[in-house]
């Protein structure tokens, strides 16, 4: 039987897409060690998804928030604090450019790509951990999703890699900020996994043989694997761990050929 390393931990995770999503992966794994959850959907479409999954887990507290509308983000601030006393945990793994600025040339990127991109990947972290700080725990745990895209250059990845590299850096700056509250802010690294976001960039399936092949573990990593590190952020065997960017990757980001 495992240690539930997450009991009497409330967490809410955003970015929940399908049962492929990283997110969804982590939820699991939380409420596999005694975390109670929030889950958010963007739009109606991803609704339907979601809600079937929240009841697999009997997740009652299922929300909108289309980090883009303010009023969403301010509206699952009320509704968590509705409900809970505190957040304990909170999971950003949200990310979005058009898909037409993961086709081009990176120099070719539109100045509306290129602010769609930093608003939803990046900005939206900043945002949510403000509005949410009043409910925030002494010693929570932050947590957003980022790629090897943000330290260098991957086919094809383009804006994002850009706004990866701000989003790591807002980790960076929250960190320092919230670090004399006791809130911890990471990052989690994964190596290409199959999810709805990777199916927007091109040659994603070269990608994942490039990966395996050079990867020192001579393979890919899953969902689960990201989800378990998460389980580590986000519990008190980190509780000395902030700003930090944990690879997740099979060692894929050491490797120089």
């Amino acid at each position: 039987m495992q240690a539930s390393l997450l009991a009497g931990k409330r967490a809410l995770v955003l970015g929940v897409a399908n049962d492929h999503s990283i997110a969804w992966a982590i939820a699991r794994a939380f409420h596999d060690h005694g975390a109670e959850l929030a889950l958010t959907y963007a739009g109606e479409a991803f609704e339907r998804r979601v809600r079937p999954l929240a009841q697999e887990l009997g997740v009652s507290l299922v929300l909108p928030c289309d980090v883009q509308q303010d009023e969403q983000v301010q509206g699952v601030f009320e509704q968590l604090q509705a409900h809970w006393p505190q957040v304990d945990i909170v999971v950003h793994s949200i990310a979005f450019a058009p898909r037409e600025e993961l086709k081009e040339e990176f120099s070719r990127t539109t100045r509306e790509g290129f602010r769609v991109a930093l608003e939803v990947s990046a900005y939206s972290f900043v945002h949510l951990t403000r509005t949410l700080a009043p409910m925030l725990a002494r010693d929570a745990s932050l947590l957003t999703l980022t790629y090897f895209g943000a330290e260098k250059v991957v086919p094809n990845y383009n804006v994002m890699g850009v706004a990866k590299a701000a989003l790591e850096a807002c980790v960076r700056y929250l960190a320092a900020e919230l670090g004399p509250r006791g809130i911890r802010v990471n990052a989690l690294s994964a190596g290409p996994i199959r999810t709805l976001s990777a199916a927007g960039i091109a040659g994603f399936r070269e990608m994942l043989r490039h990966h395996a092949e050079r990867a020192p573990l001579r393979r890919n990593v899953t969902a689960e694997e990201v989800a378990k590190a998460a389980v580590f952020l986000a519990s008190d065997l980190a509780s000395g761990v902030t700003g930090e960017v944990l690879h997740v990757d099979a060692g894929y980001n050491i490797v120089g050929f």
